[in-house]
């Protein structure tokens, strides 16, 4: 099957003099994004001739605390989503879904039950 269309997410990170992330900056053309600024970057990408997951995760020197929580939690219920798609694997997802709880609840990020 032949490529007939090719798509680029690019990121653009701006520095302070010590090499940390000031500004975090995304575009994504065919998404409709141009330019749009962040506070957090987390990118896994899957090597499979290593069998290994390689990852970049960075964030403005002045993310608060709180969203970076927030971000945490929306990214492993994320997780769980995708993980229900790739696998259709009912029994793990509600379990990985009930650890995005059990997080949440320990952060005080929703009321306990």
């Amino acid at each position: 099957m032949a490529i007939k269309h090719t798509s680029a997410v690019n990121f653009t990170i701006h520095l302070d003099e010590n090499k940390i992330p000031e500004k975090l900056e995304w575009t994504a053309k065919d998404g409709g994004v141009d330019k749009e600024e962040t506070k957090a970057i987390f990118i896994t990408v899957w090597d499979s001739k290593k069998k290994e997951t390689l990852k970049m995760d960075l964030w403005t020197k002045d993310m608060p605390i709180d969203e970076m929580k927030q971000f945490f939690h929306q990214t492993l219920l994320s997780m769980a989503d995708t993980f229900k798609r790739a696998t259709d694997d009912d029994k793990m997802t509600a379990t990985m879904r009930d650890f995005a709880g059990y997080f949440a609840e320990k952060l005080e990020l929703i009321e306990k039950k």
